[in-house]
């Protein structure tokens, strides 16, 4: 699988280590940084995850910052993303089922390495189930185009 990933400062120590493993279990990895701990911004990062993601370049995307809650509100102000914060296996199974998620935002303060690992694993091996979900999904992306969707 290609995974685009990044992290702020908060989150490059995480980041550094889940894209070691993932390239070590043979996932084609895009790091879009950051390369250090000196403070930087963690929406110039999900940008460029976000648009490898949505423009289809990426199957996937990991977000790393300090709670996963400021990457994953950047990186859904983009088209086409659906990105969500999750800590738990149910909530990282459910947005890959019920909401066809494709980027996975995670809190560095939150999560050790093995069960950051968990978690990846969980994403990128749980399908979208579509159904009724597929109808949920295709309203979300009306959203992003301006338009309302109906009951």
């Amino acid at each position: 699988m290609k995974i685009a990933i990044a992290a702020d400062h908060a989150g490059f120590a995480l980041k550094e280590k889940l894209r070691q493993r993932l390239a070590g279990e043979g996932h084609q990895v895009i790091d879009f940084g950051t390369s250090s701990t000196e403070s930087c911004d963690y929406p110039d990062f999900a940008q460029p995850v976000g648009r490898e993601v949505a423009g289809g370049r990426s199957d996937r995307g990991i977000l790393v910052c300090s709670t996963g809650i400021g990457m994953a509100m950047a990186a859904n102000k983009i088209d086409g993303v659906r990105a969500a914060p999750a800590q738990s296996d149910d909530e990282v199974r459910f947005t890959r089922e019920h909401n066809d998620a494709n980027v996975l935002t995670l809190g560095a303060k939150y999560l050790e390495e093995a069960r950051a690992m968990e978690l990846i694993d969980i994403f990128l091996n749980t399908d979208f189930a579509g159904g009724r979900h597929a109808r949920r999904v295709a309203k979300i992306s009306q959203l992003e185009h301006g338009a309302s969707p109906r009951p």
